[in-house]
């Protein structure tokens, strides 16, 4: 079981709360993550990485154990502390402006 906390406007489409607690079969990937978020909450598609090559979309940010893990590979396993639940997999909108 993995915890997810997505920020406020996303958790208004999916209509969730907070947190949202999977379980991700092993190994549990940023990809595993976001194929169980898009096919639990169907109003997240598209809104997290793009249709056609499953690439995150700019402005959002993938955060575990502190560290921010959006250039990772999708395919590699998150570390043990969120697998395990100690701490959350956080996705955020990332700002920009100038």
């Amino acid at each position: 079981m993995i915890r997810v906390r997505l920020p406020m406007h996303l958790r208004n489409l999916a209509g969730v709360a907070r947190e949202i607690e999977l379980e991700v079969p092993a190994p549990v990937t940023i990809s595993a993550v976001l194929d169980l978020l898009e096919r639990d909450y169907p109003a997240l598609r598209g809104t997290l990485r793009r249709y056609d090559t499953g690439e995150r979309r700019p402005f959002i940010r993938f955060f575990a154990g502190g560290e921010d893990i959006s250039h990772d590979p999708t395919d590699r396993p998150l570390p043990a502390a969120v697998v395990d639940a100690k701490e959350h997999l956080l996705i955020i909108g990332a700002m920009a402006g100038g």
